[in-house]
């Protein structure tokens, strides 16, 4: 199997630079914004973008994770659903995650946070768009466009979890 270095570390971080730069520019700054993100990378991907959009605006930004397992259309067995702790009622929502590709996983996290309250608007950060969509979903913020077949894997790996920052693409 070969794999490809898409980004490193510095290209991981320009990324999320840029992204948030742009959540800012869009929105007008951060008033009402808060960012969600899906477990389990997106979640790490949501505190980075909050704490480059603090140094950047000096402001604390809400930043959550949210489990979408309950919504996912992949499982068999039925979950019980969460409890609602999460306040994202008439907010500006952030949906952050690692890789898009066919749109199922930002479906069910648009189903739990509309379960969690009506959101003002729901925006869709990803680290990287891959393609290949059966839903019609785009993201409002990119940071890499990683045009891929469908025999090919899309990694992402964060310090948090894979202990480094990289994107990959294995053939």
């Amino acid at each position: 199997m070969e794999i490809k270095v898409i980004a490193d570390e510095m290209g991981v971080r320009r990324s999320l630079t840029r992204i948030a730069h742009e959540i800012i520019e869009r929105n007008k700054g951060v008033d009402n914004i808060i960012l969600v993100g899906i477990r389990t990378r997106g979640e790490y991907l949501a505190k980075r973008l909050a704490e480059i959009i603090e140094q950047v605006e000096g402001v604390k930004v809400p930043c959550v994770a949210i489990d979408i397992r309950h919504w996912r259309d992949d499982r068999d067995e039925e979950l019980p659903l969460p409890a609602r702790h999460l306040q994202l009622k008439d907010k500006k929502v952030v949906l952050v995650d690692d890789v898009l590709f066919k749109g199922r996983t930002v479906r069910a996290a648009m189903d739990a946070i509309m379960y969690h309250g009506r959101a003002q608007e729901i925006q869709l950060a990803v680290l990287v768009d891959r393609g290949h969509r059966e839903l019609p979903i785009r993201a409002d913020y990119i940071g890499k466009n990683i045009p891929s077949s469908l025999q090919e894997t899309v990694n992402v790996k964060l310090r948090e979890i894979d202990e480094c920052d990289g994107i990959f693409i294995a053939r």
